[in-house]
């Protein structure tokens, strides 16, 4: 099991001589650019803090691993746990088991199950779904129109199916369509998942190409599938200015794509900002202190217009 671990413990004798805080941590899977992020930081939180040891483990994208990292954290009695879910519908066994044993838990970025039936003790940092999806469709609406595209034809590319900010990102697609807040007549080609990766997309997309099927742009969950996918119409000779690419996350490599002109919209996630907000809740919540159980960091609309100002964020 890969283990990262990070120690920023009381030194110098004239400090406190109260034990350290100790805080667990299972992410999802450590081989993610925004995970990564996520992770780092709360590990840079915790540097800048006395008396906070923070223990972060790759779960490897195993739920059975995952629990296991929990419970081994509640028998070597960490203070609070921090998890980011493997499969946010089958948390409720990570729930009961900290519940049970009184420890503290924060889920963040990924929203588990029965979130609005959370023990006192627990609670939820991320961004709110609901904003994500409708922001990136909205702009590609608008871009369409700009474009004179009515109507438009696009693929969308989805996460993780047993995901809940994969699930959100998509209906937020549909209800934009629904509700009339298309600028443009959307028609969706086809849907299928690329479980967040950018191998899994560019296969996807190649395969979608191979149809010679006449489409508009694509529509996908996150970066990671949108650049699979942008590597996939590169290497079909597919005219880039010719086509409307949009993902979520405003990852590094996402602004880079968008610099390059291939990357049309993407959406900011403050994935440091997740993981700073998520350790300090846990720390709240060790300590007895008052926290909301929802806390929510806005996403932001990221466009060519704008993107410098998120060149140094994620």
């Amino acid at each position: 099991m890969k283990r990262f671990l990070i120690s920023v413990a009381l030194v110098g004798s004239m400090m406190s001589s109260a034990s350290a805080e100790t805080i667990g941590v299972s992410m999802a899977l450590f081989d993610d650019n925004f995970l990564t992020v996520l992770r780092n930081g709360m590990v840079e939180q915790a540097r800048e803090m006395d008396g906070v040891d923070i223990q972060v483990e790759d779960a490897q994208n195993d739920v059975a691993k995952q629990l296991n990292q929990i419970q081994n954290f509640i028998a070597g009695g960490v203070d609070a746990i921090i998890v980011n879910p493997v499969d946010t519908s089958a948390t409720e066994a990570m729930t009961r088991a900290a519940e049970s044993a009184g420890v503290p838990l924060v889920y963040v970025n990924r929203q588990p199950v029965n979130v609005d039936a959370l023990p006192d003790n627990q609670a939820f940092v991320a961004s709110d779904e609901r904003e994500s999806g409708t922001l990136q469709t909205k702009e590609v609406c608008r871009l369409f129109k700009e474009e004179g595209k009515d109507p438009a034809r696009v693929y969308v590319m989805m996460g993780e199916l047993s995901n809940q900010a994969a699930v959100q990102r998509t209906a937020d697609i549909h209800d934009v369509m629904k509700n009339g807040e298309c600028a443009v007549t959307l028609e969706i080609i086809d849907e299928q998942t690329a479980n967040w990766s950018r191998d899994e997309a560019q296969d996807l997309m190649t395969n979608w190409l191979s149809t010679g099927e006449s489409f508009d742009g694509l529509i996908s969950n996150n970066d990671e599938m949108a650049i699979g996918a942008i590597q996939a119409m590169k290497a079909s000779g597919t005219a880039m200015d010719q086509v409307v690419v949009a993902g979520i996350d405003a990852t590094q490599d996402a602004l880079q794509a968008m610099a390059g002109g291939d990357l049309d919209v993407t959406v900011f996630q403050d994935a440091a900002g997740q993981g700073s907000g998520a350790l300090d809740a846990a720390l709240k919540l060790a300590r007895g202190e008052d926290v909301d159980q929802k806390v929510y960091v806005p996403f932001q609309l990221v466009t060519p217009d704008n993107m410098e100002n998120f060149t140094t964020k994620n």
